[in-house]
């Protein structure tokens, strides 16, 4: 390799293509574009019509952030062929039996495998358990291309910490960690990155230590939001409410600052699962990762089963009985509704045959009903008998007592509040909060 690839790129004599272009792919390829010559490559055709008219699919950016950019959107393989710094952002869900499902990150690797030349470079973004990278990903590189690795082409792997609607913590101002197959491919990753994360680079002693770090941060998340899930349960039974405990609490300087609620999306919902599943590979059971993996899936089914003891109690037949359920989406104020746990509450109130409207600001009903078979409705009725307030999105932090008290069928009517955002506001109605 006579001229290294940060200087190609820097010249604009190489291009760096981002394969996939959701939440993560297309504001890397964005920001890059604005230092050099960028592809963006993702397999949904529509998605990339939208990019090529400055439309962000994911909805976190506007179309300013397209402005100064040279970047071709395509979904055209030979596009790729005069790339030589690829890095890959595809999803990493997992499938039905919460297994890891790797099937959209062999599919980018074969992609970029038919393409891949002599001297050129691969980073994975895409969350693994350690060792994927190495053990899955490049031997397709390396089938596929006829290269031999690491002699013919460098491998790194370097993880997203993109939050989805957060404006603060975003590429530019959040440090990335970075590695390589060797000491030079780490020198070349590191400064390929420098050039958009103005907060700088951490670079990780390998790729599989890269990989471990990615997965510990959501799953370190995961494990402390199942005990103050499972904390609120106990309150619950104990007739304490969970906010009041944690209030009290964080006066204490140490005292870590995590709240319950429903935890999914693409993240905490389903990293841990990569970490469990390599766990066992090597033989060891991970108990406490697996424990509050449960209890964090089971949330959706427990505020369903409350709500229906409040209705009870009221006097009220479930047949008869109508519930509002506000937000679909996983996180608040954002659109994406992949892997959001608020279909558990949906699901467990109509096993019990309870008639449930949900509606939603950012959520596309279309996507809804394509991913759950559940549509969205435009606006609320006047007859609930409960409310359930599922995800604090922006526009729903602004309701009065009022506003919910308009929205109920009668006097006996239940407001359930998930994230506990309007624990001083409620003085009449029937009130509960995780």
């Amino acid at each position: 390799m006579s001229k290294k690839i940060y200087d190609k790129l820097v010249n604009k004599e190489a291009k760096l293509a981002v394969i996939g272009l959701g939440y993560v792919g297309l504001p890397i390829a964005l920001e890059f574009a604005k230092k050099i010559k960028v592809v963006g490559f993702d397999i949904n055709e529509k998605r990339v019509k939208m990019m090529q008219n400055k439309i962000d699919p994911s909805e976190e950016l506007d179309s300013s952030a397209f402005e100064n950019c040279d970047i071709v959107f395509t979904s055209k393989l030979e596009d790729l062929k005069d790339v030589n710094f690829y890095i890959i952002a595809v999803p990493t869900p997992i499938d039905d039996a919460n297994l890891p499902d790797l099937t959209p990150l062999i599919a980018a690797s074969r992609t970029v495998g038919k393409v891949l030349k002599e001297g050129d470079y691969v980073v994975y973004e895409s969350t693994v358990y350690p060792g994927c990278t190495e053990e899955d990903c490049i031997p397709v590189l390396e089938e596929v291309s006829g290269l031999k690795f690491p002699k013919e082409f460098k491998v790194g792997y370097s993880p997203e910490r993109i939050n989805p609607g957060d404006k603060e913590h975003t590429l530019q101002n959040v440090v990335k960690v970075v590695s390589g197959c060797d000491e030079e491919s780490l020198e070349e990753i590191a400064k390929v990155y420098e050039l958009v994360v103005k907060a700088g680079v951490h670079k990780a002693a390998s790729i599989k230590v890269a990989e471990a770090a990615k997965i510990i941060e959501n799953t370190q998340r995961d494990v402390n939001i199942a005990l103050i899930n499972e904390l609120s349960i106990i309150f619950n039974k104990l007739g304490i409410n969970t906010y009041d405990v944690l209030d009290a609490a964080g006066t204490k300087w140490n005292f870590l600052n995590f709240k319950p609620g429903l935890v999914g999306g693409h993240c905490i919902g389903v990293d841990p699962y990569y970490l469990t599943h390599k766990a066992k590979q090597a033989g060891y059971h991970a108990r406490v990762i697996n424990s509050g993996r449960y209890v964090n899936d089971s949330m959706g089914f427990y505020i369903a089963k409350q709500t229906v003891k409040k209705i009870l109690a009221k006097g009220k037949h479930l047949q008869e009985s109508k519930v509002l359920i506000m937000g679909a989406t996983f996180k608040e104020d954002v659109s994406d509704i992949r892997n959001s746990k608020v279909i558990d509450i949906i699901n467990e109130l109509k096993s019990f045959q309870v008639e449930v409207d949900v509606i939603d600001p950012y959520a596309s009903s279309e996507e809804m009903e394509k991913e759950y078979g559940v549509q969205l409705i435009k606006a609320p009725t006047n007859d609930y008998d409960a409310i359930i307030v599922a995800v604090n999105h922006n526009e729903y932090k602004v309701m009065k007592e009022d506003d919910f008290q308009k929205l109920l069928k009668d006097d006996k009517g239940i407001l359930v509040d998930v994230k506990g955002i309007y624990k001083e506001e409620i003085k009449n109605l029937e009130y509960w909060s995780l």
